[in-house]
């Protein structure tokens, strides 16, 4: 019997670091395993800035993308609410529109999968209601996956001796979370956001399979241990796929195209000179402590190109709805006399830049990150070694494992509402740029770039991960033409 290709229907959560990820998961579905391939993208308003990376991504004309109407929910929201409850709001409020359009869809066949990410958890009974299978996306670490999954079982007992005692929480296969890179939820067992939490991962293990966006060569340990049942496997109902390394690949514009002033800039700086400074399309600092940032640059007397936001005092996620609002082109919050004293030796860019771009640029040799799984991508996929500094979510796991585990990153040593001063900027932009340590890590970098490469191949663990999950999608599409058709092989046969 002769069956359609399977339809896979993507949702992907406002911010850029769950957009990217979700619009390649859906380019790599449909361009190596023969998926349809739908995405629909819930932001908070129309911004500039993501309709240039949807530009930027779907440059496949099959890729069907579809606009979730902006959501506006400020009114249904406490003051100063934490990041996820506004994003699970935003998502609650898109159902109905993803509903009646997925049961709409006229040219493609129903849809026979639905992968969410961490944040569009409240779509998967919708799914389940019309017969499709449950995804959910990690667009993060294994380690991370692997936390979340045990915390679906773990005893609150432990999570309080974590919280209370500083004790580090052991995950089975795993290395153990230490209370200074915990996650927020973990620090108040029993508060609002551990209980969410709680919620979000029992319903994360509850799908027909999970898929994250790492590879088995950069996170062996955690990788095996979500994918046995005698060790994390067994929390979960369905199979863990190892798919990436999944980030934006740099799309030449036709005809060469206008070349952005900052890859101008860039063409006429020396191989692996430049260190690009960003803290990711949400993350912002407080005002003294970007003053110590442009200082510590300057004092550092490297080449640099720094992306620069509107400070915004005690929320390190405060840019996070408004990446393209608020452009200040004067930058005052700068220190005096900084922008031109450091002309020609580096570039301001206000709100956004092409970081895709800059990091494979030749003259790029290192990253000031967040350390946002997507950015850490993006960085080892063009052989870029970072200086990690850490401001949310998981991010200070993610540093942990640049620096502890793969030795390709220098880790800033902040403490939680200090300011990190100038002289400290420099040492660790030096350490990456000039010292010896970065030679090394430069090095390792590298070879995990290669290994990355490798796992997408055809040959390699993520591509074999990847036709695993297509396998199952179409067992299940056959078994559901089977049930919708037992008189197919009957021509004029109506139901």
């Amino acid at each position: 019997m002769v069956t359609s290709k399977p339809h896979a229907v993507l949702l992907a959560s406002p911010g850029m670091g769950h957009i990217i990820p979700m619009v390649e998961l859906g380019k790599r579905l449909l361009t190596h395993h023969s998926f349809h391939v739908t995405i629909f993208v819930v932001t908070t308003d129309s911004t500039t800035t993501t309709s240039q990376i949807l530009q930027q991504t779907s440059n496949l004309s099959s890729l069907n993308i579809v606009h979730v109407p902006p959501i506006d929910v400020s009114h249904k929201l406490p003051p100063n609410p934490p990041l996820a409850v506004r994003i699970g709001l935003t998502m609650l409020d898109s159902l109905p529109f993803l509903r009646s359009s997925i049961t709409s869809i006229n040219n493609l066949p129903p849809p026979s999968a639905l992968i969410v990410d961490m944040f569009g958890l409240q779509a998967l009974p919708m799914a389940r209601d019309l017969s499709m299978l449950t995804y959910v996306y990690f667009a993060t670490s294994a380690w991370f996956s692997g936390v979340t999954v045990y915390f679906s079982v773990s005893d609150k007992k432990i999570m309080e001796r974590h919280a209370e005692s500083r004790e580090p929480l052991s995950i089975p296969g795993c290395e153990s979370v230490r209370f200074e890179d915990t996650l927020e939820p973990f620090s108040s067992p029993g508060g609002e956001m551990y209980e969410g939490y709680l919620e979000a991962a029992k319903q994360i293990v509850a799908a027909d399979g999970i898929l994250m966006n790492t590879w088995q060569d950069l996170e062996p340990a955690a990788t095996k241990a979500l994918r046995e049942n005698g060790i994390l496997g067994r929390f979960t109902k369905g199979e863990v796929y190892a798919v990436g390394p999944l980030v934006r690949s740099v799309v030449k514009k036709p005809g060469g195209g206008k070349k952005d002033a900052v890859l101008q800039w860039l063409d006429g700086q020396p191989d692996e000179s430049v260190i690009y400074v960003s803290f990711g399309s949400g993350g912002t600092m407080s005002a003294n402590q970007m003053r110590q940032v442009a200082l510590g640059l300057e004092l550092s007397q490297q080449r640099f190109i720094w992306v620069v936001r509107p400070p915004c005092e005690d929320d390190a996620s405060g840019a996070f709805f408004d990446v393209a609002s608020g452009v200040d082109s004067t930058m005052s919050y700068l220190p005096e006399g900084f922008v031109k004293r450091t002309e020609g030796l580096g570039v301001v860019v206000s709100m956004w830049a092409p970081q895709a771009e800059i990091l494979q640029h030749p003259a790029t040799g290192g990253f000031v990150t967040h350390c946002g799984w997507n950015s850490v991508l993006e960085s080892v996929e063009n052989g870029v070694p970072m200086v990690a500094w850490p401001l949310y979510a998981e991010q200070k796991m993610n540093a942990f494992v640049l620096s502890e585990e793969l030795g390709v990153a220098v880790r800033m040593a902040e403490k939680d509402g200090e300011v990190v001063g100038r002289e400290k900027v420099a040492e660790v932009v030096r350490r990456v740029m000039v010292d010896k340590e970065g030679v090394g890590m430069r090095k390792k970098v590298k070879e995990l770039k290669l290994s990355g490469e490798k796992a997408l191949g055809i040959f390699g663990s993520s591509h074999h991960s990847l036709s695993e999950m297509s396998k199952e999608c179409e067992v299940h599409l056959q078994a559901s033409d089977a049930k919708l058709s037992p008189c197919l092989p009957l021509r004029g046969c109506h139901h």
